[in-house]
């Protein structure tokens, strides 16, 4: 239950940023739509996104919060290993950002070689080199939430990464009314935004009682364990950011692909964000400290029921993502310059898409088990072949499926991952191993699923027309969301699934969740 009860409190927090990250992409997709500057800046902002996801999310986290934890349960110096860890990390990326500055135009090159030949090229090198910054506040802001995460402070560390929606919102609202360049106005805040969700999370640590002293950056015996637990990962990371590259290059030779693409994934990472991430950041505290202390029977439970959880909401947002696609993109973007021809490429990526969402949540269930037993080598074994999965598919299906078959590439890959984690996972022990309560419910959520994809299809083959509507289409999704959650959840209570007692426990013991 408290394993459950944090991962809500991260999902809610999520939620709460996605939700004003679709405001984002809604003016976004209004005042640039899919055109050169548009395009340019998705570019120019994946640059810091994806060393961040190397070096902080993909890499450092996973590494730093097992050795953490032990640090923590044995009194040895929690406080100077994290100040160990952020000046070294700090000297690191300011030598990144000082390279990415001279070496724009070839990051640029990498991440979209269809930009080449026309003025999104020239767009995207000053956007760059105007955002890449970001990478240095965000990645110490990455650090200091996997400590509270540690310590058990999930509120502060969930709601941090609101701060980049909140400040493009303000200045996509600005924009119009001032004048200024859109692209360079937008390129110009993601550093401060950047800055205000290091701050936060900073002070958050502070008054959770950990003091970081600046020190020069040092090799110390932490550290090199550390590097040789995060290289692997930072290797693995960097085969998950290869995948979404192979992706922007075969679509930035078909213009919008860029564009179409971006937005059926903010769309596919809600899910995922809300419910595969938020159980992974707290099954990963959970089951280091389980494990360090021989608690087989606690670690089994926590990933069965993290699984649960996990397939639970994974399974039914696939299916109505997949099934309510294009009434979903023609609801949330089509307006301004965004046309019904936007909503139709965009909806097939996002149907593609969703066709490995359960393999990208199962993922963050499954890498934990790896991490927390501090093996980050074989993780690193598994994404290297499903990188290759990922570039024989975009590639190879490129001249049939144009900017799809990056998408089917990303789905197709996702699934090779997390089959040969869910191999490799059952040579574990007994923490892994499926429950006879699993072994019941995961059919009857699969049933569930499918009988809630029927209901969306007959109310958007009954009611399509009020999805083009301006004064009732909101009103029509709103009804078509509701009334599949509804119908979902009174499935599963008949089938059994959970119990509405079940329910209310978890919510009434859900404040008692963090000390």
């Amino acid at each position: 239950m408290k394993l459950i009860g944090n991962s809500i409190i991260v999902g809610v927090w999520t939620l709460a940023s996605r939700v004003l990250g679709f405001i984002r992409d809604i003016l976004f997709a209004a005042i640039l739509g899919t055109g050169p500057v548009a395009e340019a800046f998705l570019v120019a902002f994946a640059l810091p996104n994806m060393f961040r996801r190397i070096f902080a999310e993909g890499a450092l986290n996973l590494a730093f919060v097992p050795i953490y934890a032990r640090k923590i349960a044995g009194m040895d110096d929690p406080d100077g290993f994290v100040s160990d860890v952020s000046v070294n990390l700090a000297a690191i990326l300011l030598l990144l950002v000082m390279a990415a500055q001279m070496l724009m135009p070839f990051l640029v090159l990498a991440m979209a070689s269809g930009f080449i030949h026309d003025g999104r090229f020239d767009l995207a090198i000053l956007y760059g080199r105007v955002a890449f910054p970001y990478i240095l506040f965000v990645a110490i802001a990455a650090l200091l939430s996997a400590a509270l995460n540690a310590l058990g402070h999930f509120s502060v560390a969930a709601a941090a990464p609101i701060m980049l929606n909140v400040f493009f919102i303000l200045t996509l609202t600005l924009v119009p009314l001032t004048g200024i360049e859109p692209g360079l106005a937008l390129a110009l805040i993601v550093p401060v935004a950047g800055l205000a969700q290091a701050l936060i999370v900073f002070l958050a640590l502070r008054r959770a009682g950990v003091r970081i002293t600046l020190r020069r950056p040092r090799l110390t015996d932490d550290m090199v364990r550390l590097l040789h637990l995060a290289l692997p990962a930072m290797l693995a990371g960097g085969v998950v950011q290869i995948n979404l590259l192979v992706g922007r290059q075969v679509a930035s030779y078909q213009e919008g692909g860029v564009a179409w693409l971006n937005y059926a994934d903010r769309l596919c990472q809600l899910p995922l964000g809300v419910i595969g991430i938020a159980i992974g950041i707290v099954l990963l505290p959970d089951l280091s400290h389980r494990l360090h202390a021989n608690d087989i029977v606690g670690s089994r439970r926590a990933f069965n029921r993290a699984l649960e959880a996990c397939l639970s909401l994974a399974l039914p947002a696939t299916v109505a993502l997949m099934v309510a696609a294009l009434p979903i993109i023609s609801v949330l973007f089509e307006r301004g310059a965004f046309d019904a021809a936007d909503s139709r490429a965009t909806a097939l990526a996002l149907a593609v898409y969703a066709a490995g969402l359960p393999a990208y949540m199962m993922q963050k269930i499954l890498q934990p088990l790896y991490f927390a037993r501090e093996d980050s080598r074989t993780p690193l074994r598994y994404a290297l072949f499903s990188m290759l999965v990922n570039v024989a598919v975009a590639v190879g299906l490129v001249a049939a499926l144009g900017y799809l078959a990056a998408a089917l590439g990303t789905a197709l890959a996702a699934w090779a991952m997390v089959l040969m984690l869910g191999r490799g996972a059952a040579g574990l022990g007994q923490a892994t191993r499926l429950d006879g309560r699993n072994r019941r419910n995961l059919p009857r959520i699969a049933t569930a699923s499918l009988i809630m994809g029927l209901f969306l299809y007959g109310f958007i083959h009954l009611c399509g027309d009020l999805f083009v509507q301006d004064t009732v289409r909101y009103a029509a999704l709103c009804g078509l969301v509701l009334g599949g959650l509804l119908v979902y959840t009174a499935v599963c209570a008949a089938l059994g699934v959970w119990t509405f007692r079940e329910i209310r426990i978890l919510f009434r013991r859900r404040s008692h969740t963090e000390p």
